[in-house]
């Protein structure tokens, strides 16, 4: 297996950075998501993450640092914290970090809701 690593990008679509490491586990998605196929692009992360969970078994820690995602990307990271939690159930280690300005509450409040629907502990870090 290998890490995961994807250039983001600015242009008339936003495509996040993706840094996932087989050794630390730690998995960091930053940046903004705004794509035109979403799930084209979040299908490998996903899949990165279950063959993670099959065959390494270690803890995970996922750093979120998105500053804007649009709806069709939600739903994709709604999918990975879903994955995450399973991981979790299944008895595996998981952290869920997102770092957030100071003074962007509705971001906070779409994690505090990522949170509950995921039924997964997210700690929101302020910056």
């Amino acid at each position: 297996m290998e890490d995961l690593k994807i250039t983001g990008e600015k242009n008339v679509f936003f495509i996040p950075n993706v840094n996932f490491c087989v050794e630390t586990g730690i998995c960091e998605l930053d940046g903004e998501s705004y794509l035109e196929n979403t799930f084209e692009f979040y299908a490998p992360l996903l899949k990165w993450l279950e063959d993670y969970m099959m065959y390494i078994d270690n803890p995970l820690t996922f750093n979120f640092s998105l500053s804007y995602f649009n709806t069709a990307s939600s739903r994709s990271i709604l999918d990975i914290l879903n994955t995450l939690k399973q991981y979790e159930n299944q008895g595996g280690s998981v952290t869920v970090n997102w770092r957030v300005r100071d003074w962007d509450l509705d971001m906070k409040q779409d994690v505090e809701d990522f949170s509950i629907d995921s039924n997964l502990p997210i700690h929101i870090q302020s910056y």
